[in-house]
């Protein structure tokens, strides 16, 4: 198996992606093609002793940066990594795609170059999300602002499709995100959305979710737009950073806490690590013909190494046919019902 990686994506780039590309060739047996400025790449692997054992590597002159615009960036800078790399996977020379880089241009690049799955116009970005009981999958969480009820539908079946092949749940939960849970709220939009997914085959739909719920953890699958779920993601990640840092000033207030730190060391090491996001990988787009992986800008070689054993998993588990599949019976049942 062969993942494309881009290693120019990321803060951190291309040290971490490096670490996180031979640490995922050791762990997981696979062959990385590595996309990005060769030169370079060889400089930082012989400077920070990092085998380049099982990393094929393709040379690029360009780099997308945050700062470029998506669709012109994509259109113009035809030798970048992501560029390179997304018409890599098109062409069949790798099975799927992973990047730290600008998720605009990746979103763009998926649509235009890899495609997308029939039926999807644009793909969702979705992320597993740290809660209570388990993580969760939300999703859209900012590919797709404005969305019209037959897309969530499809975003529903995508997403349980993700947690049963990737997450290994079976029968999962998929909840509508809204400022209710009763039917009869939110917007127009929403309440048509609740009606359509009561109806959708192949999901377990369990009915709205009210944002103070979220977090609980009980449901598999949130559903919503990209602006909605973009403002869960942000607020859940400064909530849990404002809570560990008071934790941190709490233990460290006095020798009372820090007594009792050392008493709970083991239970707050727990925690932190249930919350690291770097566990999970990345975000991948749900509805690209191909598997392409979002790992988060900031990642260091663990987020790099793990959003490659993504994308694996779904290549092995064959996502994108099984969600072909699903989306093909929800067209027929829509088709049906007109």
């Amino acid at each position: 198996m062969k993942i494309i990686v881009d290693m120019m994506g990321g803060d951190n780039a291309p040290l971490a992606v490096l670490e996180g590309a031979a640490q995922a060739v050791k762990e997981y047996g696979i062959t990385v093609v590595g996309v990005g400025d060769e030169a370079l790449v060889r400089k930082t692997a012989q400077e920070n002793s990092i085998p380049l054992d099982g990393i094929e590597l393709v040379n690029c002159t360009e780099v997308i940066d945050m700062c470029d615009e998506p669709a012109r960036a994509i259109r113009q800078k035809k030798d970048s990594s992501i560029v390179v790399g997304l018409n890599m996977l098109k062409d069949g020379k790798g099975d799927a795609f992973v990047s730290a880089g600008s998720t605009g241009a990746l979103h763009v690049g998926a649509s235009l170059i890899v495609r997308t799955l029939k039926g999807i116009k644009r793909p969702a970005l979705a992320t597993m999300v740290p809660a209570k009981k388990q993580a969760y999958l939300l999703l859209d969480c900012g590919a797709n602002v404005e969305c019209r009820p037959e897309m969530l539908a499809a975003f529903a079946v995508m997403g349980s499709c993700y947690v049963n092949k990737v997450e290994g749940r079976c029968s999962p939960s998929v909840a509508l995100a809204n400022n209710g849970a009763e039917e009869s709220k939110g917007t127009p939009m929403l309440k048509e959305a609740h009606q359509l997914l009561k109806t959708t085959p192949g999901i377990r739909f369990v009915g709205n979710i009210e944002p103070r719920d979220v977090p609980g953890g009980e449901v598999d699958v949130v559903v919503c737009d990209g602006f909605t779920g973009n403002v869960i993601l942000k607020l859940t990640e400064g909530v849990a950073k404002m809570l560990l840092g008071m934790l941190k000033q709490m233990f460290l207030a006095n020798l009372g806490g820090k007594l009792a730190y050392l008493l709970l060391k083991g239970s707050v090491a727990d925690l932190k690590h249930q919350m690291d996001s770097e566990e999970y990988g990345g975000a991948p787009f749900l509805g690209a013909k191909q598997p392409v992986i979002k790992a988060h800008g900031s990642s260091k070689a663990k987020g790099i190494k793990n959003a490659i054993r993504q994308a694996k998993i779904c290549v092995e588990n064959d996502l994108c046919g099984t969600m072909q599949s699903a989306l093909d019976e929800l067209a027929a049942a829509q088709k049906t019902e007109e």
